[in-house]
């Protein structure tokens, strides 16, 4: 039984199981048993009407969240005037079916059925603050881990600005002085890319559409600085190219394949990029000439941010593998091969 059937499960037997009683000892000292049971049929329907508001009450202002003296008092009020209500109910219904020659209208019947309606609404706050005490814990420490996750991400992402920053920079401080038309093309071009970094630095995901544009102006940018050293390839499946991906995660596998593999060649090589769907999941793959380093070297701090970003976004349910190979030719080459879930 889910949360919602056992609170639901719990409210009728609760308020049937207390109007029954009532209604018994009613009947028993009535001569109208019809007016008896209209009237607690009605006390049961607006009492659980009442404490399901309540219930929202405090849930709306997070009274229950961390129970302190204020929120205690808060909600001990809160029962209070729903028990004030119910006792206003209980003798407007009384007057509608019986008039005011009810033996309800003295102040021994009042204070009875005032204070048995607290009492009842009292006892149904503390059971409903104890039976829900393990699952609020729970939302609690869920809560905490969503905002250490949350924290750690946007923390993650931050570092891929000034990486990107740093390593773009460099690529136009070298033409500034040899070739200043070249340079003012290559600023205008990181500034596409860093007004997509911006924008794009808040979102989780985006499609790959989006990330392919924007890594086809870095991959032109850095043409102008190789030359014919750079050799570039698309390869990209129509319905890979919509699949969702984590922001800025392509930019970094082309970067890594050019700061890691073309610039150390002096005869440069190729960075293909190709993309498809395969078994429900997106498999992307950043291929450059070249050979890995030894694993004491590394690749540097994107690639490792790159595999955090996926597993906090899509925990082990997506991988970055790097890998070498040799193509057709014999030619060695490395490949950065991600493999994300898309969306059902």
């Amino acid at each position: 039984m889910n949360t919602g059937r056992k609170y639901w499960f719990c409210q009728v037997v609760g308020w049937g199981v207390y109007s029954a009683v009532g209604a018994f000892f009613t009947i028993r000292s009535t001569a109208l048993p019809v007016n008896a049971l209209i009237a607690w049929g009605t006390f049961f329907l607006y009492s659980i009407a009442l404490t399901h508001l309540f219930r929202h009450v405090i849930h709306q202002r997070q009274w229950a969240l961390t129970i302190t003296w204020r929120t205690a008092a808060k909600m001990f009020i809160g029962a209070l005037v729903v028990a004030a209500i119910q006792t206003l109910l209980v003798f407007s219904i009384d007057l509608l079916l019986q008039g005011r020659t009810s033996g309800m209208w003295q102040l021994q019947a009042l204070l009875g059925v005032g204070g048995g309606t607290a009492w009842a609404c009292i006892t149904w706050t503390i059971l409903y603050l104890a039976l829900t005490s393990s699952r609020r814990a729970k939302e609690k420490d869920a809560t905490l881990a969503l905002l250490r996750r949350e924290a750690e991400l946007r923390s993650l992402e931050s570092q891929i600005n000034p990486h990107f920053l740093f390593n773009c920079l460099n690529s136009i401080r070298g033409l500034v002085a040899e070739d200043p038309g070249k340079a003012q093309d290559m600023i205008t071009r990181f500034a596409a890319i860093l007004r997509y970094n911006l924008n794009r630095d808040l979102n989780r995901l985006v499609p790959l559409e989006d990330e392919l544009a924007v890594a086809a102006d870095y991959l032109a940018l850095e043409s102008i600085r190789f030359e014919n050293r750079l050799r570039v390839r698309f390869d990209i499946a129509p319905e890979a190219a919509r699949t969702p991906v984590p922001p800025m995660l392509l930019q970094t596998l082309v970067e890594n394949a050019l700061k890691h593999g073309i610039a150390r060649l002096p005869e440069g090589g190729e960075v293909a990029v190709s993309a498809t769907v395969d078994d429900g999941k997106l498999v992307l793959v950043v291929q450059n000439t070249g050979s890995l380093k030894p694993p004491a070297e590394g690749a540097g701090v994107g690639l490792k941010i790159a595999r955090d970003r996926l597993r906090l976004l899509f925990h082990d349910r997506a991988r970055l593998e790097l890998t070498q190979r040799a193509n057709g030719t014999g030619t060695a080459i490395v490949a950065a091969t991600v493999t994300i879930p898309r969306p059902q």
